[in-house]
């Protein structure tokens, strides 16, 4: 049990949690968290994407002035690491991560009352959570995050077409030749992610940190997902929420951006399947995509900050 005394502590520890399948490795959850758990006060735990990238990027949550917890999914960042797991796909899946999740509410002793929130693969997690209908989640707020895995795609290969025509054709030779885990794939996939996914030059550290994440360990993510965003091979390739969105009974606030990888058709069915929930579209400027809690910070963090006190 994590215990502060400020609300300006942050403290930071590992949860143990034991895979079925893995008795003789238990992972080591990694976690951080601002401000005090205390009762009376909902504290907001915050799912990063990838799957694979690590924690760091939603720092900026801190803004927000609540009680955060944010920690590492198994298999990236300060967390238990099983790349000897490289393609497994029994082994990785959305139920390990969802067990994950649970195992850190129990033993932060959150799960009478919390609130929720995910990016990207953290929402589709989140969602997912909610879907379940956990009796402490109070609130839910779904960052740039998919309803369904094949409209992403389709997504994806729109904007990928907004691209220089010698980019994609670059893209495509990798991809049919299956080179996909080369240099030159990585460096045009580069390319595509300084027009979607963050549009702020320089990229913020935090951003640049996570995406490292990959790079240090792309087990889970390669598994899960596969090469790129738009060329998903892996087992999430088939995932969609959308035939139980609608039980989701939690306020729920969605947001995305205006060049978001999460396009709005993408997000749509959250908003047209929740009884309870908000849109918000960042897209008064130029520089909002996929990460606009970075991109426009002060207005994302008053429009969270508002669903979550109201």
């Amino acid at each position: 049990m994590a215990s502060l005394s400020a609300a300006s502590t942050v403290t930071e520890g590992t949860i143990p949690f034991v895979v079925p399948s893995l008795p003789e490795k238990p992972c080591q959850t990694y976690y951080k968290i601002f401000g005090t758990l205390s009762k009376g006060v909902t504290p907001l735990i915050a799912l990063h994407g990838g799957p694979g990238v690590g924690h760091e990027y939603l720092l900026a949550l801190e803004d927000l002035g609540v009680p955060l917890i944010l920690y590492d999914q198994m298999g990236c960042g300060k967390s238990t690491h099983y790349p000897e797991k490289m393609g497994d796909t029994s082994f990785w899946t959305e139920q390990l991560f969802l067990d994950e999740l649970n195992t850190v509410i129990h033993y932060l002793g959150v799960q009478d009352d919390y609130n929720l929130a995910g990016h990207s693969w953290g929402g589709m997690l989140a969602s997912r959570h909610a879907a379940l209908q956990p009796q402490g989640l109070k609130r839910l707020v779904l960052m740039s995050c998919p309803a369904d895995m094949k409209m992403w795609v389709e997504a994806q290969n729109r904007l990928r077409q907004r691209l220089p025509k010698e980019v994609q054709d670059i893209m495509e030779k990798h991809e049919v030749n299956k080179t996909t885990d080369s240099e030159g794939y990585q460096e045009v996939m580069e390319i595509f992610y300084e027009q979607f996914l963050c549009l702020l030059k320089p990229m913020p550290e935090p951003i640049m940190h996570s995406l490292k994440e990959i790079e240090r360990d792309p087990t889970v993510y390669l598994t899960m997902n596969g090469p790129s965003e738009f060329h998903v091979i892996g087992p999430l390739a088939d995932w969609s929420i959308i035939e139980d969105v609608h039980k989701i009974s939690v306020p729920t606030l969605i947001t995305n951006g205006r060049f978001d990888e999460a396009q709005d058709e993408v997000v749509a069915p959250f908003f047209e399947k929740i009884s309870r929930v908000k849109w918000v579209r960042f897209d008064n400027s130029e520089v909002q995509s996929h990460m606009p809690h970075h991109e426009e910070r002060d207005r994302y963090m008053k429009e969270v900050k508002a669903f979550l006190a109201y």
